[in-house]
């Protein structure tokens, strides 16, 4: 008979404190040394990246380092604790106007606090007036936390948050300032303006090219030219405020269809093209000049949301040497195609192995898809009537969107879908609902006055 032996529970061992403090041993604010492909040294802060350490370095830049990486870290210097400041709630003012600030994330209203490793705005209305005192002056301030995204992760869900918040705040504002980060502003602008029809009261969106910690940042500048904007002005409707020149002088208010960011870092990235600003601010002294035509304020009126934006849509942009696959591929995967042409409108359909692009585009369409053509130049429009090939495309179904920017095109074409019948769609792809198509080519003199 075989013997019991009684089960023992086996203890795993107890990870030293060594081995435990060195997962803990640096927090936000700390100043360390780390050595990984080289040496660095800075200010510790969090990362939104967990596989990455970001660290604020003495020259006043931020580099990111991977973990897998790194060999080692050593504490310089322990951060210091800030006493915690006690914020006094806001009174409104009933001689100035109302302004709902929602945010989706950027760096338009937040400060990195590299003491603290924090982020100092916790998009309060009391931490934007810390910030930025002058805007109380301005106009009574009421906030609302969206999102804290970059704006690269914008999806078309994100773009009905906003609008819902829109909707709860419409009747009780004068009007709506939207932070938002820069590379996809553009497309959010086009994708409010088609949403909100006949909304009455301005909708701005502000971004900010450099960072808040930086003395070269434009973020305060930009939002307080916003508000005295919508303070000062009785504009209606969507539109962009950022940097008109590199200079700390004067903001351009810039259509929300016709608007492209066209610089990586300068503060004056945003043009508006084949078209002008709406106007210009000058926030020291509260001028506004307006530059063109715009829908005025006449009470509050009931705005019509139309907000629902098909996900089917893509963007095909043509070069040369193009694989049919490509063709293929987007005709499998959408149901409708912006495709970028050159030029005019020129594509890769004519000799060849391109000639099987043609018929590609051609069974697609004749399957109910839809093509809209648009161009890779910045200015000018497309126009099927010039060439025998441009001629062949427009003859198979393919839409010529004339001036409309391919941002616009896709934004347009999506939420066209989205509310309204295939055959509508391809009737109001070509109409000027929002702006976004001129009747005639613009040059740069026709935007002086």
């Amino acid at each position: 008979m075989k013997k019991l032996v009684k089960s023992r529970k086996v203890e795993k061992p107890k990870k030293s404190s060594k081995e435990t403090k060195s997962k803990q041993e640096y927090f936000p604010g700390d100043k360390v040394k780390i050595i990984a492909d080289k040496e660095y040294s800075g200010i510790f802060f969090e990362s939104y990246d967990p596989k990455i350490i970001l660290l604020k370095l003495e020259s006043g830049y931020n580099i990111g380092i991977e973990k897998s990486k790194i060999k080692s870290i050593k504490i310089l210097e322990k951060a210091k604790q800030k006493p915690e400041i006690n914020k006094k709630k806001t009174k409104e003012n009933p001689n100035l106007k109302k302004i709902i600030i929602l945010h989706t994330g950027g760096t338009i209203a937040s400060k990195v606090d590299y003491q603290s490793g924090g982020v100092v705005a916790k998009f309060s209305a009391e931490d934007l007036i810390g910030m930025i005192p002058e805007i109380a002056d301005i106009a009574n301030i009421e906030t609302e936390l969206i999102a804290n995204m970059m704006s690269e992760d914008m999806m078309f869900s994100d773009y009905q948050k906003i609008i819902n918040s829109i909707k709860k705040h419409e009747h009780k504002c004068d009007g709506i300032i939207i932070g938002h980060g820069t590379d996809t502003l553009a497309y959010t602008a086009a994708a409010l303006s088609f949403a909100l029809e006949g909304i009455n009261i301005p909708i701005i969106l502000v971004g900010s090219q450099r960072s808040s910690d930086r003395g070269s940042t434009d973020a305060n500048f930009n939002l307080i030219s916003a508000a005295k904007f919508i303070a000062k002005s009785d504009f209606i409707g969507v539109g962009i405020c950022m940097h008109n020149s590199s200079n700390d002088n004067i903001c351009a208010i810039l259509p929300a269809t016709k608007t492209r960011k066209m610089h990586t870092s300068r503060r004056d990235a945003f043009k508006a093209i084949n078209d002008s600003p709406i106007a210009l601010v000058n926030p020291q002294n509260s001028e506004i000049t307006f530059m063109k035509k715009y829908e005025h304020k006449q009470g509050h009126g009931n705005a019509r949301f139309k907000d629902k934006f098909n996900e089917e849509v893509g963007i095909l942009k043509t070069h040369p040497n193009m694989k049919n696959s490509l063709f293929e591929f987007y005709s499998k995967n959408y149901k409708a195609i912006i495709i970028e042409t050159t030029g005019l409108g020129h594509m890769p359909t004519n000799l060849g192995k391109n000639l099987k692009n043609y018929e590609i585009i051609k069974k697609f369409i004749k399957n109910g898809g839809i093509v809209a053509i648009t161009s890779q130049c910045i200015y000018g429009r497309v126009n099927s009537n010039v060439y025998t090939n441009l001629r062949r495309l427009s003859e198979i179904g393919c839409i010529f969107c004339g001036d409309m920017l391919s941002e616009t095109a896709f934004i347009k074409l999506s939420w066209l879908l989205g509310n309204y019948k295939k055959e509508e769609v391809k009737v109001l792809l070509t109409k000027n609902l929002r702006g976004e198509l001129n009747e005639r080519t613009l040059f740069s003199e026709d935007f002086v006055e």
